[in-house]
């Protein structure tokens, strides 16, 4: 079981700026958060404050540093109000491997951008593994479902309507876990960590995006074996093509319902 230790205190998740006129906004905290893997740094995510032991276990996972939880030793959480470091203890064959990507790859990311840094441009083609023979189906209902109660699972979103939200849905379409970051990908990844933490079956429901769908999106949840993903906006190109590379079904929001983008 991976041990968890946190130094210090983080910033708060909103804060309250005064934009004029004795009107004030409550604005959303974004911080630099270090990913360092036996003192190796790795990368810089722009990211809420927040849920910090599931952003290390769901990018740990996504970027394929370990291919389970249990391959992550220790996470010493060290918080600052200027920012955060993720110190995380990790087999010597899994750095070995992070190693020999290292020499290919200096990511640093931002809110944005899930693939800043990226030097070889053929990383976007391999290919994904299949996530199932079969693609999943949804039903309306569920899909329907999930949407009208994602707004209740978003607080931090309610007090600020800036932040993305990735949420985790039984097939019958109850939300049972909602992460929320500034970053639609950092949101994912915290999400993945929280299900991978909690041993959760993650061929039993499927992921709602607040954002649009991306290629990462698709990418983070094939890595770890998600086979259905709906989001509330449209998908890239990219992002249809790779959901139909991992036999993951893609479902988007055409105004009050969901079509099915992929496959």
């Amino acid at each position: 079981m991976t041990k968890f230790t946190t130094h210090g205190s983080a910033a708060p998740v909103e804060r309250s700026i005064d934009v004029g006129n004795d009107h004030k906004w409550s604005v959303p905290t974004e911080t630099p958060v270090a990913f360092v893997y036996n003192k190796r740094n790795y990368a810089v995510m722009l990211a809420t404050p927040a849920d910090m032991e599931d952003f290390a276990v769901g990018f740990s996972l996504t970027e394929r540093v370990v291919d389970a939880p249990q391959e992550i030793d220790a996470v010493d959480i060290h918080q600052s109000a200027r920012g955060i470091e993720l110190h995380l203890s990790i087999a010597p064959e899994k750095l070995e491997r992070l190693d020999i990507r290292q020499q290919r790859r200096n990511l640093v990311g931002r809110a944005g951008c899930g693939v800043c840094g990226l030097e070889n441009a053929e990383t976007f083609f391999k290919k994904l593994p299949a996530v199932c023979e079969t693609p999943a189906d949804l039903e309306m209902d569920a899909l329907t479902r999930a949407l009208g109660d994602l707004r209740a699972h978003q607080p931090l979103n309610a007090a600020t309507r800036t932040v993305h939200g990735a949420a985790w849905a039984t097939r019958d379409g109850e939300i049972a876990t909602v992460r929320e970051d500034v970053g639609r990908h950092n949101a994912l990844d915290k999400l993945i960590g929280a299900l991978a933490r909690a041993e959760t079956d993650m061929t039993a429901g499927f992921v709602l995006m607040s954002s649009r769908c991306s290629y990462e999106i698709i990418e983070k949840c094939a890595r770890v074996g998600i086979e259905a993903v709906a989001s509330v906006s449209g998908p890239t190109s990219f992002a249809i093509a790779k959901a139909q590379e991992a036999n993951i079904s893609l479902y988007c929001r055409d105004g009050k319902t969901f079509v099915r983008a992929a496959p």
